[in-house]
């Protein structure tokens, strides 16, 4: 008979290699869900507006819910923003918190993974105006910091209430050039800037209570410019700002050619190492407003499908799994931008909705 002090070593022994081999396994299936994963998506926060004003999404000739048509085809994410306080905006734009939960739920009950875009403004956020929101004008850089915390800490929570947790969190709307405009503002005040980001990204963690932690990302629109992306990103590590996901808006009016999001996609996965989604893209269906600049395909609707896809394989081309999806800006919109979307001028649904089936190589995860 052993020793008690024998058995107890061995005990530990066999007690520590168990716990190093679920250890591995819990690492490899971590590394496996990562290289599996792939968000296909679609930024759908105009939709309910759309549906109010009395468009009807159509296939095959047949009124549908177009959540159910992306869900069809293969789309099991979608994106919803969401502003401060819309009503105090000359915009007057839909997407408050009631608005958004409403449309999320909505989402949810239908099986899709959700990214929330928190633009911290009560109107469009993006690289040429950050506006403040109105009830936060007066206050002073820390007082920023702590309404960025609650602001994000309280949004998360409601949307947890509600069973609409989402699984990926933008701390800011392409924010090449800061956020909170003048205290955040680049390239003058890049500390309070990585003050608000940190606050944002505490808020979201602090929101979300026992539920899983949603990944964080941070979304520039550069992806037509490798060298401005690597000084942001570079910028932002340096000062210990944490995030999950590399998000960009890749549209080739402003942005090149497929050639040039390709390269720059490629180098940023080598320099990073860190999941990358296109989180907006769109081409035109038919000729827009916007003129084109080294144009790969024609203003059709084969030639705004032929671009979804090649969109699609430069991000899924990433070496190790690290290129995570796609996102379209917006499938169901109204209005002058209807030009961009997935449906005809009498609401039936455009080749480009198939552009992600027989997608490979790592494929789709679904609802």
């Amino acid at each position: 008979m052993k020793p008690i002090i024998v058995l107890a070593r061995e005990i530990a022994v066999l007690n520590s290699i168990k716990l190093a081999g679920l250890l591995s396994l819990a690492a490899c299936a971590s590394l496996a869900a990562l290289a599996q994963s792939y968000a296909v998506g679609a930024d759908v926060s105009f939709l309910a507006k759309a549906e109010q004003d009395g468009m009807v999404f159509k296939e095959a000739g047949q009124p549908r819910d177009a959540l159910a048509i992306l869900r069809d085809h293969h789309y099991n994410w979608v994106r919803l923003r969401i502003f401060h306080d819309p009503s105090s905006s000359a915009d007057k734009l839909p997407n408050d918190l009631s608005y958004t939960l409403a449309l999320a739920r909505r989402a949810k009950k239908m099986g899709f993974h959700l990214l929330l875009d928190l633009h911290y403004s009560d109107s469009w956020a993006d690289p040429g105006k950050q506006p403040i929101p109105a009830s936060w004008a007066s206050l002073d850089h820390a007082q920023l910091v702590d309404q960025v915390f609650t602001y994000t800490r309280d949004v998360v929570a409601a949307f947890a209430r509600q069973g609409a947790m989402p699984e990926m969190v933008q701390v800011g709307n392409e924010i090449t050039y800061g956020m909170l405009w003048p205290d955040g503002k680049l390239p003058a005040n890049w500390d309070n800037f990585a003050d608000l980001v940190k606050a944002g990204v505490k808020g979201v963690e602090a929101g979300r209570g026992r539920r899983p932690k949603p990944r964080i990302m941070i979304h520039i629109e550069r992806s037509g410019d490798y060298e401005a992306a690597v000084d942001f990103f570079d910028k932002l590590l340096a000062r210990r700002v944490t995030f999950d996901v590399i998000g960009l808006s890749y549209y080739p009016f402003w942005h090149g050619d497929i050639a040039t999001l390709r390269a720059n996609l490629d180098k940023l996965a080598e320099r990073y190492r860190r999941p990358i989604i296109v989180v907006e893209t769109a081409f035109n269906w038919k000729p827009g407003r916007m003129p084109l600049k080294n144009a790969d395909f024609a203003e059709t609707p084969s030639g705004q499908e032929a671009f979804l896809r090649a969109v699609d394989a430069a991000v899924r081309a990433l070496p190790d799994g690290l290129g995570q999806g796609v996102f379209w800006w917006e499938p169901a919109v109204e209005g002058g931008l209807r030009s961009r979307g997935f449906f005809d001028d009498q609401g039936n649904v455009l080749p480009v909705v198939s552009a992600f089936e027989n997608s490979n190589p790592h494929e789709s995860s679904t609802p």
